[in-house]
């Protein structure tokens, strides 16, 4: 899974798959979820993501993480 920020559109898209996306559906307004041609959920878009959603703090909890990438993080 990874979890990206678009700050130009102000757009957090979670990518949960690395399948393609093949069909898209909005479920609320500014959310749109991504499925793959066997309509599993590959991908969620979230527009407007800073206005409500706090992006200054991420918690995992009880993942089972094998490996931890943090790409450009701020020091």
């Amino acid at each position: 899974m990874k979890v990206n920020f678009y700050p130009e559109t102000d757009s957090l898209y979670l990518d949960l798959s690395e399948k393609t996306s093949a069909d898209s559906q909005e479920i609320a307004p500014g959310v749109v979820v991504d499925f793959d041609a066997q309509g599993n959920i590959v991908g969620i878009d979230i527009d407007g993501a800073s206005k409500i959603i706090d992006l200054s703090r991420l918690e995992a909890n009880s993942l089972p993480l094998a490996d931890l990438h943090i790409a450009g993080a701020k020091q």
